[in-house]
């Protein structure tokens, strides 16, 4: 084989080579290119839950200006902290009777977990329902009796009446002071006696009249036993009544009164030396918030005052003396820290007889049964002989 022959095979084999490499190359698989992750999909928003709902039953129209009106601006003070975490409802003017049962079951049938039935009179029918219906939560104002899903609360409103009484002993210029009250039960005679106590600590020449107009909001009774009493010489007049009819009599004698748990200064600006109200919200709040908790447990009572921010007296007239006012002051500072204390002996009942002795501290069971008149005040409590 001459040497361009060998050169020509050598070319050929190079080529076949070559060619190979290319048909190897073209039918070489390409590795496969991973898909992109896909965007995990938004999560939908869990479902809001439902308002718990609340339901308040009140003895008088909202628009009483005294007790109803007062538990209502807790309500609004619930829905303002609250916002939509609940749902708030009323149903006013229910009576102290059979009616109170019916509307408390019907609030418990319309969804509401947490009632408010915010008087005296409607303990036993409360008490009724809760039995019936273990899941939705009771509160009953000013009440003594609780059960498992029902407690209670109340506001020691004899500490403004005290506050009042040291007002009403510097201003009356006949020393007799007119009481009307509502219902004898231990919560409106330990107003009655407060208010004495407060106002001979002013003034130990005063005397206290009393008329009992048997109900919590009747004004024209109230502006009957009103009018009485400063007929009887009574130059001063307080109340455990809800309307604003006694200031308004005093108003138009020309006599001066105070207002009672709410402000009542524009019912009788004239007449008007003071009033004492309660401030239901910090209570209301804190029980909503347990609820909403899980946290709230029935079968217990609260009991609150000037020291948690319950009770005031509020807008003192611009006569009463600067002295009468910094011991106003004095006292609500003392209750507030402790250092005060209203019901303390030597305390006598009208009869003579030693209620709490010297230096001796009643205690909220002896506070809680009182049924005499201290050493002051004139007549005999109802139903005692």
């Amino acid at each position: 084989m001459t040497d361009l022959q060998k050169r020509s095979l050598l070319k050929i084999a190079a080529l076949t080579a070559v060619a190979s490499a290319a048909l190897v190359g073209c039918g070489k698989k390409e590795e496969p290119v991973a898909a992109p992750t896909p965007a995990p999909a938004a999560s939908a928003p869990a479902p809001k839950p439902e308002p718990l709902k609340i339901a308040f039953a009140y003895v008088g129209p909202v628009g009483d200006g005294g007790w109803s009106f007062a538990h209502d601006n807790g309500r609004k003070a619930l829905e303002k902290e609250f916002g939509d975490k609940i749902q708030t409802s009323f149903v006013e003017n229910v009576p102290e009777s059979a009616d109170a049962e019916r509307v408390i079951r019907d609030m418990a049938s319309q969804g509401n977990k947490l009632i408010f039935g915010t008087t005296f009179g409607y303990m036993e029918p409360m008490l009724k329902v809760a039995a019936d219906i273990k899941d939705v939560k009771f509160e009953h104002a000013t009440g003594y009796k609780q059960a498992e899903n029902m407690r209670t609360y109340d506001s020691r409103t004899y500490e403004g009446a005290y506050m009042a009484g040291v007002i009403a002993g510097k201003m009356t210029k006949t020393n007799t002071l007119g009481v009307v009250a509502s219902v004898p039960i231990p919560e409106v005679i330990r107003n009655i006696n407060s208010f004495t106590l407060g106002a001979q600590s002013s003034n130990p020449k005063i005397k206290t009249k009393v008329v009992w107009v048997n109900g919590w909001f009747d004004p024209p009774k109230e502006t009957e036993a009103a009018t009485s009493l400063m007929n009887g010489g009574a130059d001063i007049l307080f109340q455990n009544t809800d309307s604003p009819a006694v200031l308004k009599a005093a108003e138009a004698k020309g006599k001066r009164a105070f207002g009672w748990d709410s402000d009542m200064t524009a019912y009788g600006p004239k007449a008007h030396l003071a009033s004492a109200v309660i401030n239901w919200g910090p209570y209301y709040i804190k029980a909503t918030q347990e609820v909403l908790d899980g946290k709230w447990t029935g079968g217990s009572h609260t009991w609150w005052g000037v020291k948690e921010g319950a009770i005031d007296l509020v807008s003192i007239a611009e006569d009463v003396p600067a002295e009468t006012k910094a011991r106003v002051d004095e006292v609500k500072k003392g209750l507030a820290d402790g250092s005060f204390v209203i019901w303390k002996g030597p305390i006598a009942d009208n009869t003579g007889k030693m209620q709490i002795a010297k230096d001796m501290v009643a205690d909220d069971k002896f506070l809680g049964g009182l049924n005499f008149f201290v050493k002051g005040v004139e007549g005999k409590v109802p139903g005692n002989k």
